[in-house]
């Protein structure tokens, strides 16, 4: 694991497009769930900053998108556009194109102006106040280093490697939310 965390941040710190040789399934499936971690607890990491800021009044995140989607439509509906649909559609829009940039430096401008579009696009997900706006780059934080990360995985191994990582991803934390709301309104 500590190879790909070195490789991945390394990866960030100056994106490069070159495909990763070694084609064998269970190196690949090894540092996708290396990186299905790091994930995990870079979202835990933003998530608690996040409860900080509206325990403290500075933020409120009641009224967002997700809670909303999930009481008008529901947990079936809701889990299936999260982790099937949401996640086919943004693969192709922020990491499809990333292999279109042949210029390295064309490539590392592609590969964060991709990444940070993706973590901007879910502030649609809340609702829009001067304190949101102003802590907007916290609260897409997540999103931004998901981005990254789904990156990466696309480069390295191929499109269906990033979509698989993003639906797994969103699979984990709407599985978590939803266990969470049903432990909640047992009580």
């Amino acid at each position: 694991m500590t190879k790909t965390v070195n490789e991945l941040f390394e990866f960030i710190k100056t994106p490069v497009l070159e495909a990763d040789e070694n084609i064998k399934f269970s190196y690949r499936l090894k540092n996708f769930f290396s990186i299905f971690i790091i994930s995990l607890v870079t979202s835990f990491f933003f998530t608690m900053l996040i409860s900080i800021l509206e325990e403290t009044g500075f933020i409120s995140t009641e009224e967002h998108a997700v809670e909303n989607v999930f009481q008008k439509e529901g947990p079936v509906y809701f889990f299936f556009f999260a982790v099937i649909i949401a996640p086919l559609i943004e693969e192709m829009i922020f990491r499809a194109p990333l292999t279109l940039f042949k210029n390295k430096k064309g490539f590392k401008i592609a590969f964060y102006t991709f990444a940070i579009a993706f973590g901007f696009i879910h502030i649609t997900n809340y609702e829009i106040t001067t304190n949101i706006l102003l802590f907007s780059p916290l609260l897409i934080a997540p999103q931004i280093f998901a981005g990254f990360y789904f990156g990466f995985i696309r480069v390295k191994f191929g499109l269906i490697w990033s979509i698989a990582l993003h639906a797994t991803y969103n699979a984990f934390l709407l599985s978590i939310f939803l266990l969470a709301k049903d432990a909640i309104g047992q009580n």
